[in-house]
């Protein structure tokens, strides 16, 4: 028995947790308040991808004729392959199986359906990822047949990673979701609730608590949470998350409450400690933050004037009780850095609460988990990540920040080499010029394999109206140092934004097909601009030149509708934008005229063609900030004295040979400063407790020697920092 039943509603990620509950548990640990943790997601796909449940699918659309394309009656006609390959391909797809994918990729083992009509040439895509990966495609794409036949014959809801999600877009009112909650159980929700019900008999909860991050868990969440009215009444029932932080904070109609008795908004901890005293002990005064019905109207209580606790006293995040070794790996497109997303299970972290920008005008910074900046210093992030290691024995890491500072990345990366930690790990960034090529060299040494970011619209005018704070020029850049320290970079791309032209849309193109032909780039999405209620834009739209539509809002609300001044429908250049960035991210169609992507007549590009080509061609700056600190990441040298003779002159040098992980680098330095350079390594490696500054070093090397900067860039040290000599 548990005080808490944490639930994380389908359906979220197949191949790693959504991070919610694995947050919630690890700080309610620190409480000492019991609990057990629930992805309802993977449960039940795993359920689902099995023989029997495949061959129920099966007999179901026979049955009920519900058989329509003919893309469905070919896997029907395949049906035997399906049932005689899935529970394999599953237990490949989780990495327990893996020589199976010899066998995948030989041609005829897996059947066949539309999903792969798309398959262009497997070796040439995957030569740079290899045979496992090909199979992970092969069987992702298997699976998504299955997925079509699913949706058209049995329940057109599904989706991997997501819900009936339509009916959690937007909703300003609760009448549509409401009705759809009257109707049959679908084949899903069935497979659902005989799953909820299996953990509510073993665990006997006092309270559940629902996590929905997304639209598409909302359905499910109301369906789990009927369940559990009409079945286990003396359990009470709350929703946070995401989706209610967002979207759920004007409701008003009475009848969610007929499904939970709390949903409670922003930073989860202190509310839920709140209602545990509330439903568990009895304690009836205060709340943070959360709804209630209270004489048949929602109230909102937030007379705690207990304050909310700080990202470093939130605890370790906690991910025992889900089934780690159960999730899917999948790869959906031929990109090492887009698969990121769905191959591998990461363990999540947060290295700060918010965003230390907070002014891109898109952006719902009016809200608490981005408006209130909070990082945790780099012993505590790293403390974290050993505690997970040895509780998942997974050393991956994706740090979930709306955009980790740089400071702190510099810092973390440097306890992680100071502990001679082996982890791979990825972030959230902004392209911000303080990611130099040093500190990128960093990144990479301490595990570091790939960004994203967000250039969103690339042009120099818009992303001055977002108050992005960057330029295209500084993107390239940055990017730059990233992809030239071999870590991977994906960017978040958007069209339609307020005012926007159809010139700037095309020039946005060009720019994205620049960078992404130069290599800089490896992966990329384009979105349309939304604009959310809580958005600087959303709060005061008429200085964007947009007028919004707005709903009577008795549930959810968040995106606005509004119509843009320039009177542009930018729905138009979806699939063409979408094109061309698909080909792009395989590494072809860089020669095709822009207009080639269209079906429609677009205006010539106004972007010179080598225009981020020479924004990369800046002049070396042979200078470095006082306060930088000096790092060498590479190992200790052999070293000796060798005697130089020129002109009948003889004098002795030092000639040092380092080892790197590739190379040998041999350097030859005056006997003297070389003899100083020498006994300053052990103080320049991540292990020293504290690291000298430029201009510390530059004051001790000027006690015995003349000119610092002459010595630092002259050729044989310029030469070790291609090699790990950094200024950061």
């Amino acid at each position: 028995m548990k005080d808490l039943l944490l639930i994380t509603p389908p359906f979220t990620q197949l191949n790693t947790p959504y991070p919610a509950t694995a947050y919630l548990k690890g700080f309610l640990n620190t409480k000492g308040i019991s609990s057990f943790q629930l992805d309802l997601g993977i449960e039940v796909i795993n359920t689902l991808f099995t023989r029997k449940e495949l061959q129920f699918l099966f007999d179901s659309a026979f049955e009920n004729k519900t058989i329509v394309s003919e893309n469905c009656e070919r896997i029907y006609g395949l049906r035997h392959a399906y049932l005689n390959s899935i529970d394999a391909v599953i237990s490949f797809l989780q990495g327990k199986n893996e020589t199976l994918a010899r066998q995948i990729c030989t041609d005829g083992f897996l059947p066949e359906a539309s999903r792969f009509n798309q398959l262009d040439d497997l070796d040439w895509a995957f030569g740079t990822m290899g045979m496992q990966d090909k199979a992970k495609h092969l069987a992702t794409l298997y699976l998504e047949d299955l997925s079509d036949f699913l949706v058209e014959c049995i329940d057109p809801n599904f989706g991997f990673s997501r819900y009936a999600e339509r009916l959690g877009r937007s909703a300003n009112s609760f009448d549509e979701l409401y009705e759809a909650l009257q109707d049959d159980l679908s084949y899903i929700d069935t497979l659902t609730i005989s799953t909820l019900h299996e953990h509510l008999t073993k665990v006997k909860p006092k309270l559940v608590c629902f996590s929905v991050p997304f639209p598409g868990n909302l359905f499910s969440a109301f369906r789990c949470a009927e369940y559990i009215k009409n079945n286990f009444p003396s359990i009470k029932i709350a929703m946070g998350g995401g989706f209610p932080n967002t979207e759920l904070r004007s409701i008003s109609d009475a009848r969610v409450f007929s499904f939970f008795d709390f949903i409670s908004l922003d930073d989860g901890e202190l509310p839920v400690e709140l209602l545990t005293n509330y439903c568990i002990n009895n304690s009836k005064t205060e709340l943070k933050r959360t709804f209630l019905l209270e004489n048949g109207v929602v109230v909102y209580k937030n007379n705690s004037t207990k304050p909310d606790y700080k990202h470093s006293e939130v605890g370790t995040p906690d991910y025992s009780d889900l089934l780690l070794d159960t999730y899917i790996s999948v790869i959906e497109v031929a990109n090492p850095m887009h698969s990121l997303w769905s191959d591998g299970r990461w363990n999540k972290l947060t290295m700060a609460h918010g965003c230390y920008w907070g002014k891109c005008t898109f952006c719902d910074i009016s809200l608490d988990y981005i408006k209130i900046y909070e990082p945790v210093a780099a012993r505590i992030l790293v403390d974290r990540m050993e505690e997970v290691i040895a509780q998942t024995k997974e050393n991956g890491f994706h740090f979930v920040d709306e955009a980790a500072p740089p400071s702190l990345m510099k810092a973390l990366a440097l306890e992680i080499l100071k502990r001679n930690l082996c982890v791979t790990w990825w972030a959230n960034i902004r392209f911000e010029k303080n990611f130099t090529q040093d500190l990128c060299l960093l990144l990479k040494a301490s595990g570091c394999i790939a960004i994203s970011g967000g250039l969103e619209v690339a042009s120099d005018r818009l992303l001055k109206l977002i108050d992005k704070g960057v330029t295209v020029e500084q993107v390239a850049q940055v990017t730059r140092n990233f992809t030239s320290a071999n870590i991977m970079v994906h960017s978040y791309l958007m069209y339609g934004y307020p005012t926007q032209t159809i010139q700037e849309t095309v020039d946005s193109l060009e720019m994205v097909r620049q960078l992404f032909q130069l290599g800089i780039i490896q992966s990329g999405f384009w979105h349309q601009f939304a604009l959310t209620a809580h958005s600087p834009i959303g709060l005061a739209p008429h200085d964007y030149g947009i007028v919004p539509t707005y709903e009577d809002i008795t549930f959810a609300n968040n995106d606005v509708q509004f119509k843009d001044s320039t009177g542009i429908d930018h729905g138009i250049f979806s699939f063409g934008l979408k094109k061309s960035l698909f080909n792009f991210m395989h590494g072809i169609g860089f020669d095709m005229p822009i207009q080639d992507w269209f079906d429609f007549t677009i205006p010539q590009t106004q972007i010179e063609p080598y225009f981020i080509e020479d924004s990369l061609n800046t002049p070396v700056e042979f200078k470095v900030k006082p306060n930088a600190k000096i790092v060498w990441i590479g190992g200790e040298p052999n070293s000796k004295v060798i005697t130089k003779t020129k002109r009948g002159k003889s004098w002795e040098m030092l000639s040092l040979t380092f080892y790197d992980k590739q190379e040998t680098i041999a350097i030859t330095l005056e006997l003297e400063e070389g003899t100083w350079f020498l006994n300053q390594l052990p103080n320049l490696m991540p292990s020293a407790d504290v690291l000298p500054s430029f201009k510390s070093l530059k004051t001790n090397f000027e006690k015995d020697f003349e000119n610092f900067e002459l010595f630092w860039f002259s050729k044989p040290i310029n030469h070790l920092k291609k090699f790990g000599l950094l200024a950061v």
